[in-house]
């Protein structure tokens, strides 16, 4: 279950950031997924819970944003929302379309308590 590790790499990297801010306190985590990232966001969220679990992390929150697969037509350049891997251009019809969003594995934000 690879999403303990990226449970424990955003954990690091917002307490590593709120250790550059003397004296803040962390309150919530938002992170950004793509569809396509390979990540189950409900076996996140509960990794997340287990590694703060009886810890002074235990009443930080996280947010997470499942982000869709997203296209972009060659031909047009209309950007789409598209649920296939070979779903032509809503607007055009063309074939020759690339991805551009989906894959996302974002730390999006912390938010902090300040003294």
């Amino acid at each position: 279950m690879h999403e303990i590790g990226i449970a424990n790499s955003v954990l690091d990297a917002s307490v590593a950031e709120c250790a550059r801010r003397s004296g803040v306190k962390l309150t919530r985590i938002g992170v950004r997924i793509g569809v396509l990232a390979g990540v189950d966001i409900e076996a996140l969220r509960f990794a997340f819970e287990a590694l703060t679990k009886d810890t002074e992390l235990e009443q930080v929150g996280i947010e997470i944003q499942s982000c869709p697969r997203r296209n972009r037509c060659l031909d047009c350049e209309e950007e789409f929302v598209s649920e296939l891997y070979t779903e032509p251009c809503p607007k055009c019809a063309s074939e020759h379309v690339i991805l551009t969003g989906g894959e996302e594995l974002d730390l999006a934000f912390i938010e902090v308590e300040e003294p």
